[in-house]
């Protein structure tokens, strides 16, 4: 997990030169394919990546295919060297996030809200858990912290934290799916960094659903607070530092 701060273009110079170092150590005898499981790409657009990878659209149809621009909209320059290499290289690409509709619809209205239609995005209602009490306490942080003073309270504040799980879960669904699909091969997830410190957002939801050992790993591309460096359980495996 290279979990990124969105709108900084070192992260993504990072994110790259990983996946190339891990690419170039790759053994030549029975070699374990490396797939890049990216945010960036709401996953009922995986079609629209796997003819790009396969060369039937090109780099403008992409963009404009998966609605990158309204859909995701940080620039396209950041991930463009990324998508390039998996390209020239064969990597799978898997679009991971949920359709922001979605999201928005329960951040509104909560989870009970959703239509039958809706909920076939997500994984089932009852897979999705708010039940990590440390998780709960760090989102009610940062709910907090984009709060003006006087608004907000406990209904708005559940279905905040219900939005984050949902997008949690679905992410973590995508990659399981793919784990169980492509036993052997290694995932490099891209994703900002609040869906991976300590654990709590993707990595224990992919671990709950495989029900084997996996190796999971987390690398921070930016530094955090400096009190955030020395916690426990850590925020993260590593932290990159210049």
């Amino acid at each position: 997990y290279l979990g990124e701060t969105h709108d900084n273009p070192e992260d993504h110079k990072i994110q790259l030169q990983i996946i190339q170092e891990l690419q170039r150590r790759n053994p030549k005898r029975n070699p374990k394919k490396i797939a890049i499981a990216m945010e960036m790409f709401q996953h009922p657009y995986q079609n629209i990546l796997n003819r790009y990878l396969a060369g039937e659209l090109n780099e403008q149809e992409l963009v404009q295919q998966s609605e990158y621009n309204q859909r995701w909209g940080y620039s396209w320059e950041y991930y463009a060297p990324i998508l390039r290499f998996a390209k020239e290289k064969q990597l799978p690409v898997i679009a991971l996030n949920v359709p922001t509709a979605i999201t928005r619809m329960v951040a509104r209205s909560g989870l009970e809200s959703l239509t039958h239609w809706q909920q076939k995005f997500i994984p089932p209602l009852n897979e999705i858990r708010t039940d990590n009490t440390e998780y709960r306490q760090l989102l009610a942080k940062t709910f907090g912290q984009h709060q003006h003073s006087g608004h907000g309270n406990s209904s708005d504040f559940e279905r905040f934290l219900q939005a984050q799980v949902v997008w949690d879960e679905t992410m973590a669904a995508e990659i399981a799916k793919f784990l169980q699909a492509k036993r052997g091969d290694r995932v490099v997830v891209l994703a900002g960094q609040g869906h991976i410190i300590y654990g709590y957002g993707i990595p224990s939801r992919v671990a709950r659903r495989l029900h084997k050992p996996l190796v999971q790993r987390s690398v921070l591309l930016s530094l955090p607070e400096e009190d955030a460096l020395n916690t426990h359980p850590p925020i993260a495996d590593f932290v990159w530092r210049d």
